[in-house]
């Protein structure tokens, strides 16, 4: 089992092990969330915070001139990665575990990103989550980053990489657009962590041609276009944000 496999695994244990525990954690100070306003997994967690309607103290960390390789921020992430959270004593990385974090501490609060009393609906969306992780993000990974993150940083987009790697993500989506026949959203008919952990990956490649894999299917494409259009998605993505949030 990989690592990150077992860093998923290990979070949704101990979330389902407390999920019928209230929370006590007053969270008198905001969050500080160490991360980069372009960063698809800063992202992620952002959104969170958005839908719960929190606020956060942004610490930025470009990664664009390599920052989070520097000796400063290899002493809070030794692997180099944004985002990380931290809360009080607590420090967290891998932008699932945060969400998941978040999302857990203030389950009554924002808006309800998982089912902590219903263990079978639970299930579902804890399974969309892992199909997430575990099929749609590698070839959604790998076509961001060929066709959106490399242009960026001035390196030429493999497109052998893209035409072998598109048919992957195609299996995913056919499976997808089966199951959108009958529900709004991926874990049921309510808006979950499952359907946002998606959100990064799918921003960047509707900007490149391999929208067209999320266009050809239609409740692939009535799905993408409900949850990019959630208000704390647009908010995580505008970089402006990020920096009003350094100025508050």
């Amino acid at each position: 089992m990989s690592f990150s496999r077992l860093l998923v695994t290990f979070s949704l244990m101990m979330m389902m092990a407390i999920s019928n525990e209230p929370f006590t954690l007053a969270h008198k100070e905001e969050y500080k969330i160490y991360g980069f306003p372009y960063s698809a997994s800063t992202w992620r967690v952002l959104a969170v915070l958005h839908e719960k309607g929190l606020s956060y103290y942004p610490i930025t960390v470009n990664l664009r001139t390599g920052e989070q390789k520097k000796p400063s921020f290899l002493s809070i992430n030794p692997f180099g990665q944004v985002p990380v959270l931290l809360d009080g004593h607590l420090k967290l990385t891998e932008s699932r575990a945060i969400s998941l974090y978040i999302e857990s501490a203030h389950r009554s609060r924002g808006t309800k990103l998982l089912n902590h009393k219903n263990y079978k609906k639970m299930g579902i969306e804890t399974m969309w989550m892992y199909i997430e992780s575990f099929e749609f993000d590698p070839p959604a990974t790998t076509l961001t980053f060929e066709q959106a993150i490399k242009p960026m940083t001035g390196l030429k987009t493999d497109y052998k990489v893209v035409n072998e790697t598109e048919p992957q993500l195609e299996k995913v989506l056919d499976i997808y657009e089966e199951r959108l026949k009958n529900s709004r959203f991926l874990a049921g008919n309510r808006f979950t962590l499952a359907d946002l952990f998606h959100l990064p990956n799918i921003e960047y490649l509707m900007n490149t041609t391999t929208k067209r894999l999320f266009e050809s299917r239609p409740n692939v494409h009535r799905w993408v276009a409900k949850i990019m259009a959630r208000p704390a998605w647009r908010k995580a993505c505008d970089a402006n944000a990020w920096y009003d949030e350094m100025e508050n």
